[in-house]
């Protein structure tokens, strides 16, 4: 017969410890006020007036229309393909100059501190100020850019109209994004870098290998669990680009920056249809988890955390 084992008492908090637990609970419970009053209730009241026609003043449940609207709406599908070209050019574009940056600061270079203050000192300001100066710099007559690239010899009719054309409008904004943003990055691809252990490039020299090659082979692999983490980071900020949008563009020319977030402002705040535009945000939710379900669900495939 198996010998029978006493249970042993529960032990019982002291009361120090329960006063130092209360303590602790009452620190944190403005936090939790918090997030419950601005952050739980705005999401479920958000879901709950994605089935209303809710105007702001007077509303009335339509079930799923307004999640049915969206797929023959013209202005959704043109926001939605522009968010989806803007991630798909802003993401990759990103990670590759905040590595480029990384890397040649990682280097023991003469004012190295200096130069990481200037690239990461754009994502301090604000992206309203950003999306101010870079009108000016990108102002297609009297511009800075359009002046250096007449100076080189560059007709003024072959310059490029950035903000004003459908065609460059947004490739500038992305080009301003990626900008601001790419110091951020590059502190975490620095600290990445900072991570690896020496003694694999002192290998990978002694083999032979080129700098080309103790890239491919040594830092790429190693920096994998950092780039995946600003992959999903990248995305996600890529599908709440509005404020840029707002400052520069709104939208236009046309319809050729029009992302999910601007459309929904619009909806939301220009044409008061505060149900379409709450379905519109449940979409754009919905699009942000699956992408970083995929993303995570890939991560054994191509992170090396060994």
């Amino acid at each position: 017969m198996a010998a029978s084992v006493k249970k042993q008492p529960k032990k019982r908090m002291s009361r120090a410890a329960r006063k130092e637990a209360i303590t602790g609970y009452l620190y944190l419970l403005p936090n939790f006020i918090g997030f419950f009053i601005f952050t739980a209730i705005p999401i479920i009241l958000g879901l709950l007036i994605s089935f209303t026609d809710y105007n702001g003043f007077k509303w009335k449940f339509v079930g799923i229309s307004n999640y049915l609207k969206m797929f023959g709406d013209s202005q959704f599908k043109a926001a939605l393909m522009n968010n989806l070209v803007y991630s798909l050019v802003s993401v990759p574009l990103t990670i590759a100059f905040s590595l480029i940056l990384a890397l040649a600061l990682n280097r023991k270079l003469f004012g190295g501190g200096f130069f990481k203050t200037v690239f990461f000192f754009p994502n301090l300001t604000s992206m309203v100020a950003i999306g101010c100066i870079a009108m000016l710099l990108f102002q297609p007559v009297d511009g800075p850019v359009n002046q250096a690239l007449r100076a080189i010899g560059i007709a003024q009719e072959h310059l490029p109209k950035w903000f004003m054309s459908t065609k460059t409008a947004l490739l500038t904004v992305i080009i301003v994004v990626v900008w601001k943003q790419a110091g951020y990055y590059m502190i975490m691809f620095m600290g990445g870098l900072k991570s690896i252990p020496t003694h694999l490039y002192e290998a990978a020299q002694i083999d032979g290998a080129n700098s080309w090659k103790i890239f491919w082979n040594v830092t790429w692999p190693m920096l994998s669990p950092t780039t995946f983490m600003v992959t999903i980071l990248c995305f996600i900020a890529s599908f709440q680009v509005f404020d840029i949008i707002n400052v520069t563009t709104q939208g236009g020319p046309g319809r050729s920056t029009s992302v999910l977030v601007f459309r929904i402002y619009k909806e939301a705040f220009g044409e008061w249809k505060m149900g379409y535009a709450s379905a519109i945000a449940y979409f754009l939710f919905v699009i942000i988890l699956i992408i970083t379900l995929i993303q995570w669900k890939g991560q054994k495939n191509w992170v090396n955390e060994d």
